[in-house]
């Protein structure tokens, strides 16, 4: 059997050319402000399977900061300036609230580090436009918990999600999954910035 590697470089490499990875330094505990308990149930169920493929831990209070992974959902961005302290968490929260607007977005992740440079914490900010309305709730919920799995590249999933369907379900692309796997593996560092970190992710994967 032919085996081949793959290419993991363009996955943490940002549209400036810089190479950055970072993975969660701690466990994983979500919030979700703004949805219903039927969609936070589905929200937490899609970062459980992808904390589980990638090995990684969930816990129910971060002694730190309570919760480390906050969604935040709302219809228009200005409802994000009048959320009680989270100008406190995001002192920027104004600025970014400006730069939404501007930019025509329907979604931002803001992520904290830890003096290591492993993910701390994360806001997800989700503007339920036509689009984000119109996505099943499964679907949407899966693709927000990969994406805050890693520090991926801004370009990463650009031309192709991280999603795909088997038997009529929404899972994980398996080369995507490979990659959260490999990124977790203990020997792995928890930060690089520099590309031969790609190829000893590459040596743990084969497609």
């Amino acid at each position: 059997m032919i085996e081949k590697t793959m290419n993991v470089e363009p996955l943490f490499t940002r549209s400036d050319g810089t190479y950055i990875f970072a993975r969660w330094g701690r466990p994983i505990v979500p919030v979700v402000f703004g949805v219903d308990e039927q969609t936070l149930s589905v929200f937490k169920g899609a970062i459980e399977a992808v904390v589980t493929v990638a090995g990684h831990k969930m816990d129910e209070l971060d002694m730190e900061l309570g919760a480390n992974l906050m969604f935040f959902f709302c219809k228009d961005w200005a409802e994000l300036a009048e959320v009680p302290h989270l100008d406190q968490m995001i002192p920027e929260i104004g600025p970014l609230v400006v730069k939404l607007q501007a930019g025509d977005a329907n979604q931002y992740r803001l992520f904290r580090f830890d003096e290591q440079g492993a993910i701390r914490a994360c806001f997800v900010f989700l503007l339920m436009d036509e689009h984000l309305a119109q996505a099943p709730l499964d679907l949407l919920a899966l693709i927000q918990a990969a994406q805050v799995i890693l520090l991926w590249s801004d370009m990463a999933f650009y031309d192709q999600p991280p999603l795909t369907y088997v038997d009529g379900e929404t899972v994980l692309r398996p080369e995507i999954a490979a990659v959260i796997r490999a990124a977790y593996d203990p020997v792995m560092p928890r930060v690089a910035h520099d590309a031969s970190h790609a190829l000893r992710l590459s040596a743990r994967i084969t497609l």
